[in-house]
Parts: structure tokens; sequence; C-alpha cells
């Protein structure tokens, strides 16, 4: 989050630590949600079955 937080300092990390896994939300102001909506989706698209 750290290295990110630098490289990208538009986006705001949270991390929430659970019982069992520690839940990141990333966000943006509204000017740069496109930035952020093109990173989840290539995320997806890297998770499909080939």
């Amino acid at each position: 989050m750290e290295r990110e937080s630098g490289r990208c300092s538009f986006f705001t990390f949270t991390a929430t630590p659970g019982e069992d896994l520690i839940s990141l939300t990333i966000s943006v102001d509204p000017a740069r949600e496109a930035v952020l909506d093109a990173l989840a989706a290539r995320t997806a698209a890297s998770q499909e079955s080939p």
C-alpha cells in the first residue's frame, strides 16, 4: 500500500483486518474513477479461465 500510494497518489488505500483475512479497499476521487475501473477490469480478466 505504501509503495502504491507513493506511485499513485490519487488512490486511497484502507486496510481492515478480519479474523482470517485483511480486506483492502481502494478508492479514488470521481475525476480518477475511470482509472480505477480499468484496473479492476484488468484484474477480473486476468482471473478468468483461459
